[in-house]
C-alpha cells in the first residue's frame, strides 16, 4: 500500500509545474545598461538630454535644511516626460515604472528598483514647485534634441494655429449645477453639525423623476417647473446655512457660498458665466460643428517650425481672445526659450488684424494675383499644423485636461508639445535604424544580382 501511494504522490509530482529554478546573477559589477538595447529610442533620448540644467535650474526649490529629504530631480522630470510620452496617468506612471526596465534607466537607474519610484501626489507637487517656467524648461530642451548641430539659419518660418484644451468637466447644464449645489450645501450641514430646518432629500428625488420626462406629451412644461423648484430649493439652502454658520466657520465657506449664490443668479445671455463648480475658470468656446458644438476649457496657442515639424511654443489663454490677440504672447515665449525672432509667421484667417509684431512678418491668406510660388508653398504648408494639433490631443494629454486649476491647465499644453518633440526625436531613430537595415539588405542584393546572377547567366 506504500508503494502504490509514493507511486501515485512521484506521478502527481512530475505533472505539477516546476518550482522557479535560480540562476545566478550576471555580474558584481554590471550595471543596468549593459542589459538593455544601446540602439532602443528611449536608451538613446536618455543619453540625449541635458539632465544637469534641470538639476541646476530646480535647486532653488528645496531646502538643504529643512524637510523630508526630496526626490533626485532627475527621476521627478523623467516621469513627468513619460508620463506625456507614454499618455498615461500619475497613478498609472509610477506603477509602469517599476515594471519598466527601460523607464528606470531613463530615470538616472544604475540597477533595477522592484518598487514605485515616488506616491502618485508627489508629482503633483513637483508641477506646483516648478511652475509654468518649470515646463517651457522642458520644452526648450525637447526643441534643442531635436536640432540639427549643423544648421546655423538665424531666424525660422513658423505656422500658427489655436485649438481649445477641454477640461475634465461634464456637460454643463443648469440643472446639474443646481444638484451639485444642494449636495454641497448638504455636506457643509454635515460637516458644521448643522440642523437644517428641511433637508429637501425626497423632495429632490422626486423633481429629478419629473425631469426625465420632458420628451413626453406635456413633459416640457412639468421639466421647466421642477427646474425651477430645484433652483429656489437650492437658493433656499444656501440662505439658512449662512444664518446658521459661526463667524468663524463662514469665513471658511464664504468663498464656495458667494460661487454657488453666483450660479443662480446668472443668466442665459451673461458674458462671463459659471459652468463647473470645481472648475470657475472654464470658459466656453463655439465650435461650430454638428457633431460638437460647444467646447469647455481653455484656449492654446501652437506655433510649429515649417521646415523640421518641431513645435516651437505652446500657450495657454484662459480667456475668450481672437487669435490675432494671442500671436503677440506666443512669439514671446518663442523668443525666451529660442532666443531669436522669428521671421515669418504663416497663420489661417482667423488671424486677420495683424500684419508684423516687432521684426517678425505676419502672413494670412488673401486674394493676391501677384503671390509668388513659394509664398504660395508656404501658406500650403501651413495646413501641416493641422494633424499636430489632432496628434497632441489624441495622443499626447491634451484632448481632455485633468490638471486642476489655471496652472494646470498652462502646464499641461506645454508638456504636451515637450512630449511630440521628445517623441518626434524616438521616432527618427528608429526610423534610422530600420533604414540602415534595409540599405544593407539592398547592397546584399544588388551584390547577389551584379556578381552571381550574372555569373550563372554566362554559362548558358
Amino acid at each position: 500500500m506504500q508503494d502504490i501511494s509514493k507511486l501515485v504522490k512521484n506521478l502527481a509530482n512530475s505533472t505539477m509545474i516546476s518550482t522557479q529554478k535560480y540562476t545566478p546573477q550576471i555580474g558584481l559589477f554590471n550595471s543596468i545598461s549593459d542589459q538593455l538595447d544601446q540602439k532602443h529610442p528611449l536608451y538613446l533620448l536618455a543619453n540625449s538630454i541635458n539632465w544637469s540644467i534641470f538639476d541646476t535650474a530646480f535647486k532653488k526649490y528645496y531646502s538643504e535644511k529643512m524637510g523630508k529629504p526630496a526626490k533626485p530631480i532627475r527621476l521627478m522630470v523623467s516621469l513627468l516626460i513619460l508620463k506625456y510620452v507614454r499618455n498615461l496617468s500619475d497613478e498609472n506612471i509610477v506603477e509602469h515604472w517599476s515594471e519598466n526596465i527601460y523607464f528606470q534607466y531613463f530615470s538616472g537607474e544604475q540597477n533595477f528598483q522592484p518598487k514605485i519610484p515616488c506616491v502618485p501626489t508627489e508629482l503633483v507637487a513637483f508641477r506646483q514647485r516648478i511652475g509654468e517656467e518649470g515646463v517651457e524648461l522642458i520644452l526648450q530642451e525637447s526643441i534643442r534634441v531635436n536640432k540639427d548641430p549643423d544648421d546655423k539659419n538665424t531666424g525660422a518660418i513658423v505656422s500658427v494655429d489655436t485649438t481649445v484644451q477641454e477640461k475634465n468637466i461634464t456637460y454643463p447644464t443648469d440643472d446639474k449645477l443646481y444638484k451639485k449645489i444642494i449636495s454641497r450645501c448638504w455636506k457643509i450641514a454635515n460637516e458644521e453639525s448643522l440642523e437644517l430646518r428641511q433637508s429637501y432629500v425626497r423632495v429632490v428625488k422626486k423633481l429629478s423623476h419629473l425631469q426625465r420626462f420632458k420628451g413626453r406629451k406635456n413633459g416640457a412644461k412639468i421639466a421647466r417647473k421642477a427646474n425651477k423648484k430645484i433652483q429656489i430649493i437650492a437658493g433656499r439652502l444656501i440662505r439658512e446655512i449662512a444664518r446658521k454658520l459661526t463667524m468663524e466657520s463662514l469665513g471658511k465657506h464664504l468663498a464656495n457660498l458667494k460661487l454657488y449664490q453666483r450660479v443662480l443668479t446668472q443668466k442665459r445671455s451673461d458674458s462671463d458665466k459659471i459652468y463647473s463648480l470645481h472648475e470657475p475658470d472654464v470658459k466656453c468656446y463655439s465650435k461650430g460643428k454638428e457633431h460638437k458644438k460647444f467646447e469647455f476649457g481653455s484656449k492654446a496657442s501652437i506655433l510649429v517650425d515649417q521646415s523640421t515639424g518641431v513645435i516651437m511654443g505652446a500657450l495657454n489663454f484662459t480667456q475668450t481672445l481672437h487669435d490675432s490677440k494671442t500671436l503677440p504672447d506666443v512669439l514671446e515665449q518663442y523668443e525666451r526659450i529660442n532666443g531669436e525672432e522669428v521671421k515669418e509667421v504663416f497663420a489661417d484667417r482667423g488671424y486677420r488684424g495683424i500684419t508684423a509684431y516687432k521684426s517678425s512678418l505676419i502672413y494670412v491668406p488673401k486674394a493676391d494675383k501677384t503671390i509668388t510660388k513659394e509664398k504660395r508653398k508656404k501658406h500650403s504648408r501651413r495646413a501641416a499644423i493641422e494633424p499636430i494639433i489632432g496628434h497632441l490631443k489624441q495622443h499626447f494629454r491634451l484632448c481632455r485636461n485633468y490638471l486642476k486649476g489655471i496652472l494646470g491647465d498652462n502646464m499641461n499644453v506645454i508638456l504636451a508639445a515637450a512630449a511630440m518633440n521628445f517623441k518626434r526625436r524616438m521616432n527618427l531613430w528608429r526610423t534610422e535604424a530600420n533604414l540602415s537595415w534595409s540599405l544593407i539588405y539592398n547592397w546584399i542584393v544588388n551584390i547577389y544580382w551584379q556578381f552571381y546572377v550574372l555569373e550563372i547567366k554566362r554559362t548558358f
